[in-house]
């Protein structure tokens, strides 16, 4: 019989030795609503599935007596040096998962010297966050009516961030049904089974969700427009995703005129949209399929990136969806993106162990691209190419 959580003790961070271990750890710890928030995708799961599927169809081709004593994962990205070739991804309502959630993966991402991206999504202040870490890039889901994203893009800038990520695979809410089935709605709706799962889960109630009502009051929607928006329980909360299916390359324009900064378009697979965004100005892409959490059926962003990052131009090509291991991570670099970003296994461990669980996460995954280095027989992440993979 498994046990229940409230009797379950903490494992100490050196029982993790791998980014699925965090999951594990972290369905035991979150209520099933949240949980399913976090790891579900849209109707039948199949561009979530094939987002890992997609690492699967590649095997590597190593190359043997190579001296690889002197090897380094240090990354460049927009002109800046990174310690690894990967990020922390952005994620809506990571302050439900765990207690300040954005402020602690901002942190966490700033100590391993890493990127982080927080989401538009999110239930604390933007400039709560740029404090935190000065150089946290921000995500941004924006409506098509420039009087509303203008302010925002000022705002952004105001608080200091240097790069902007515009989100634009959101034209309208997805068929989030394995969500619902599970307890969880936007807005929250309290219930019955949504009281009992927080009862259920102790560690998660009060050191989270009643620890932020005391200290923060009702958690809002505090990004998505320059002023604060609903409250997560408010019943109009639908409106700050409104109107979202009116944007378009024009507005993109608009933005890339305003923001001053570095600006990446998210949500890219298609060679097209690709070479648009090139035109438009746009510094970086992001090939995505939003973690399979929009249309379903997408296409992995790892089968359409060798044809984008062919046409790339001066643009930075990222890549993200299903990096679990270094071995993903490397083999997104072989196909030619200049640099990958890993969401969900970030979330879990700040639920499992907040900023210092994060910065295991990400120690693991350092781990594993140093070691998988030696073994490919690179010494560098310039040495990656196409020639050191093949499809199986």
């Amino acid at each position: 019989m498994p046990i229940p959580e409230r009797n379950r003790r903490a494992l100490p961070l050196s029982a993790f030795l791998s980014l699925d271990d965090f999951e594990r750890a972290a369905r035991r710890r979150l209520p099933r609503p949240v949980f399913a928030y976090v790891s579900g995708a849209v109707e039948t799961n199949a561009a979530w599935r094939d987002n890992r599927a997609a690492f699967d169809a590649w095997g590597f081709v190593p190359r043997i007596l190579v001296d690889v004593s002197k090897r380094t994962a240090k990354a460049t990205l927009l002109g800046r040096e990174y310690a690894q070739p990967f990020g922390i991804a952005p994620m809506g309502i990571a302050a439900l998962s765990a207690y300040r959630g954005d402020i602690v993966l901002a942190r966490g991402a700033a100590a391993e010297a890493i990127p982080f991206a927080m989401s538009g999504s999110s239930l604390i202040r933007l400039e709560e966050v740029a404090k935190a870490n000065p150089d946290a890039w921000f995500q941004a889901y924006l409506p098509g009516e420039e009087r509303r994203f203008a302010p925002l893009i000022d705002r952004v800038a105001a608080a200091g961030f240097g790069t902007l990520v515009v989100t634009v695979d959101v034209a309208v809410l997805s068929n989030r049904e394995n969500n619902i089935r599970a307890g969880f709605s936007t807005p929250l709706r309290p219930t019955l089974r949504l009281a009992w799962d927080g009862i259920t889960h102790p560690r998660w109630l009060f050191g989270n969700a009643l620890r932020t009502l005391a200290r923060h009051g009702m958690p809002h929607f505090e990004n998505s427009f320059a002023e604060r928006g609903a409250p997560i329980l408010a019943r109009n909360v639908e409106r700050d995703f409104g109107r979202r299916d009116h944007l378009h390359w024009g507005h993109l324009e608009k933005i890339r005129r305003q923001w001053r900064g570095k600006l990446v378009v998210k949500g890219i697979v298609h060679e097209g949209d690709a070479r648009i965004a090139r035109e438009s100005g746009v510094d970086g892409i992001v090939v995505s399929n939003h973690g399979g959490r929009q249309l379903d059926g997408t296409v992995s962003a790892l089968r359409v990136l060798p044809a984008i990052a062919a046409a790339k131009g001066a643009m930075a090509v990222m890549v993200d969806g299903g990096v679990r291991r270094g071995t993903d991570v490397l083999k997104a670099l072989c196909l030619g993106a200049d640099f990958v970003w890993v969401g969900r296994p970030f979330n879990y461990a700040a639920a499992v162990a907040g900023e210092a669980g994060v910065r295991h996460a990400a120690r693991i995954l350092a781990g594993e691209i140093h070691r998988n280095m030696a073994l490919l027989g690179v010494n560098s992440l310039s040495e990656l190419g196409p020639e050191r993979v093949t499809r199986l």
